[in-house]
């Protein structure tokens, strides 16, 4: 098996090969299944499609800088902006709408509401429309004398806010912050249009007009003039299409009457000359009635005619005595069948006892055949009258219908006479209808015209207000406080986004699958050894909690050989190698602390150690393990530094010599714990954690890329590492936004001192 690491590396002749073989046996178990996880794969889980205000409320913590400057921009540039910008004065009157006008005579077409008729809806939504067209504004301009007013000519002067920005403009738009001319209407109309807001009073009829405006005097004025000159000027529209209406009225009547006149006339003339005569009720009647009369007894003759041809042919189609029913009633046949039926039933009664040749039975014989012939005879009889029936009908019809084609001769040669007369005569008719309907309608409208209520009144007129109606300071306020936080906090998740460090437990167990064995604190005004020497500190706490956590890392406790690496330099590794040696020590374990860090190592320094022989030395054969290992003060813990640094450390990690020192190791030593290399970059790390029993992964809180993380546990995985966990370091609860469990430093002090401990 040590072919299979490295085929150029020759066995170690100082070790025994029992030694040897325990070593790849313990040091080379196949790593967890569980641990070869695809770390490319989608790092979401289901919940987080959803919208997790938990995960937001630590973001904004975390970065609440952010929220809290985003915040006091907004804040301030609104509250500057509201200070800055004129105050303006809304004035409002209620004015009333109906449906209709109240009338003394309903007329058509004089109800204001009968225009819009097919929809309220419609009907106010015009009214709206009415109260902001140019036409009323400039009407109420007109009537105010606003082109002179003292009020609006104060309102051309610019406000410190127009003159702030017609500064930064350099003048460029400063038209846009001046009134137009007095002379100009259409300014003035456009003046007063710009600043009006109609408001309808939901579920009413009440419309409330608003003005706005910088002078509250000027606002209450031009709202009440509007709605005096709306009112006005629907009471105008009304009576001037009454006069309008009587006086189109009368022109077309006069056209009428005279069109009526010529008409008649015409009708009377083309009467005599065709010589056409007209009934009571003005038209030509007689050959016209004898038409529908005759064609009226043609329809009866056919119904007649077909009932007998029907008859006719059941009769002739009948073959013996078969005819119906109806054609029997009221013939003798009926008697004639029944006499023969009860000679019949004699017959056969007294054919029991005589035979057919004996004299009653030939008298009885003879009787019946002589009813066969009057039945028969009888049956002729029928038919012959259902056919002579049918003849006679036919002739009938026949006759009619010769009769008929003369009238209709008539009635067409009189109709040609008369397509001239039916026209005039439609035409006196229309004629007539218009003038009766128009001089019923001037008659209406100049009874009606004069006694219409208007359907508008003002209900409340508008004051002078004393309050500004805005800027509202405290509702701007409210507003920059809500879009202030919302941006903050929106600003804080991109930023989060932008992120890809780890900061969390939870990050390292979502992004990188590997259970967190412990989290430990960042220090701030002291140094770990320091920090470690004091067992009732939080620092100490931690890593005696992953040391426990590593008893139950895997089913045999914790593994006799463990690497520390980490995916980037300066993670922490070195310290917490030398914390968990310690730690183990501390339980009465025999310890050797192994700086496996051949290219850049740091134990010697934190302990004060000679590093002129030690790793590299064993590795290259240059000395013997026992000669190069420190022993610590602290008893049960031995210290081999690196040595001298050499020019392949990979070749060397990789031969076989390291798993025999580890070997060695084992027999010696309770547990053997490597601080190594970092992972990503170099190849010392992957060959470590290839021929150890565990690997902790070394993971530093918001300084870690995710990146770069999971390509140091693919790399590790990909080597057969047997994964043990990750170790979070330099944890800032307040900085990663999470404030329970592994941030709260006070829960591990045991009733320390609380200020040197807050301190930290």
């Amino acid at each position: 098996m040590q072919d299979e690491h490295n085929p150029s590396q020759s066995e170690d002749d100082h070790l025994p090969t029992g030694h040897q073989q325990h070593a790849i046996a313990v040091v080379t178990a196949p790593p967890d299944r569980a641990l070869a996880l695809d770390l490319e794969g989608d790092d979401r889980s289901p919940e987080e499609d959803a919208i997790d205000f938990r995960h937001l409320w630590r973001v904004s913590v975390r970065r609440k800088w952010t929220v809290l400057v985003s915040l006091g921009i907004v804040f301030f540039t609104v509250l500057i902006a509201t200070l800055l910008k004129t105050p303006i004065y809304r004035a409002s009157t209620i004015i009333q709408i109906d449906r209709d006008t109240v009338q003394v005579v309903q007329v058509q077409g004089m109800n204001t509401g009968d225009a819009y008729a097919y929809a309220d809806d419609t009907f106010y939504k015009t009214q709206y429309q009415l109260l902001q067209s140019m036409a009323l504004s400039q009407r109420v301009a007109s009537q105010l004398h606003l082109a002179n007013d003292p009020m609006y000519l104060h309102l051309k002067d610019p406000s410190l806010w127009s003159k702030l920005r017609s500064m930064l403009l350099h003048g460029k738009k400063k038209e846009k912050t001046t009134l137009a001319s007095d002379s100009d209407s259409a300014a003035l109309g456009d003046f007063v249009n710009s600043q009006l807001d109609i408001e309808p009073v939901r579920d009413t009829r009440l419309v409330q007009i608003n003005f706005d405006s910088t002078n509250p005097q000027l606002a209450a004025r031009i709202s009440n003039a509007i709605a005096d000159n709306f009112i006005a000027a629907n009471l105008e529209h009304t009576f001037n299409a009454s006069a309008y209406a009587r006086r189109y009225l009368e022109q077309h009547l006069a056209l009428l009457k005279q069109k009526l006149e010529e008409s008649e006339t015409q009708l009377v003339a083309v009467a005599a000359q065709e010589k056409i005569f007209l009934g009571a009720d003005g038209k030509s009647s007689l050959p016209a009635d004898n038409l529908a009369a005759l064609n009226v007894a043609l329809a009866a003759a056919e119904d007649v005619r077909i009932r007998a041809e029907s008859r006719s042919k059941l009769a002739a189609g009948a073959t013996g005595t078969a005819l119906p029913g109806d054609m029997i009633n009221g013939s003798i046949v009926a008697q004639l069948r029944q006499n023969r039926a009860d000679l019949m039933a004699q017959y056969q009664e007294r054919l029991s006892v005589y035979q057919p040749g004996y004299p009653l039975m030939k008298a009885l014989k003879s009787r019946i055949d002589e009813l066969d012939k009057e039945i028969g005879a009888e049956f002729g009889n029928i038919k012959s009258s259902a056919r002579s029936e049918y003849q006679a009908a036919h002739a009938h019809e026949e006759l009619l219908k010769q009769q008929m084609n003369e009238v209709k001769s008539q009635v067409l040669d009189q109709q040609n006479r008369s397509v001239r007369y039916g026209v005039l005569a439609r035409d006196v008719n229309t004629n007539q209808q218009l003038y009766d309907a128009l001089l019923q309608r001037y008659k209406e409208i100049g009874i009606a015209g004069g006694i219409t209520n208007n359907n508008m009144s003002i209900v409340d007129r508008a004051a002078i207000p004393d309050t500004p109606y805005k800027p509202n300071l405290r509702n701007n306020l409210i507003l920059a406080i809500f879009f202030g936080l919302a941006l903050g906090v929106a600003l804080a998740v991109l930023f989060e986004f932008i992120d890809d460090t780890l900061k969390t437990p939870e990050d390292v167990e979502k992004l990188l699958r590997l259970a967190v064995l412990g989290v430990i604190p960042r220090l701030k005004d002291t140094t770990p050894n320091e920090a470690i020497k004091d067992p009732r500190s939080a620092f100490a706490e931690a890593y005696r909690s992953v040391r426990t956590a590593l008893q139950f890392s895997t089913d045999a406790g914790v593994p006799r050989t463990l690497l520390i690496t980490s995916a980037t330099p300066a993670e922490g590794k070195s310290t917490s190698a030398l914390a968990l040696a310690r730690n183990f020590a501390q339980l009465g374990k025999r310890v050797l602390l192994i700086d496996a860090d051949l290219r850049n190592p740091s134990l010697h320094r934190t302990l004060d150690l000679e590093n002129t022989s030690g790793l590299s030395n064993v590795l290259s054969g240059a000395a013997n393990p026992q000669e190069v290992i420190h022993n610590l003060p602290e008893s049960n813990l031995n210290v081999m530094t690196t040595g001298p640094l050499p020019p392949n450390p990979a070749e060397l990690l990789a031969g076989g010599k390291m798993l025999s020192l580890l070997t060695v190791a084992m027999a010696k030593y309770d547990q053997v714990i490597i601080d190594g290399p970092p992972t990503m970059g170099i190849a010392d790390a992957v060959i470590l954690a290839h021929i150890v029993a565990g690997t902790l992964l070394i993971v530093d809180s918001a300084s870690t890329r995710r990146d770069v993380a999971r390509g140091a546990v693919k790399r590790l995985t990909a080597a057969r590492a047997r994964m043990v966990g990750a170790l979070l370091t330099k944890y800032d609860a307040r900085i990663s936004g999470y404030y329970y469990g592994y941030g709260d430093h006070d829960y591990h002090a045991y009733g320390g001192d609380q200020a040197k401990l807050q301190k930290q």
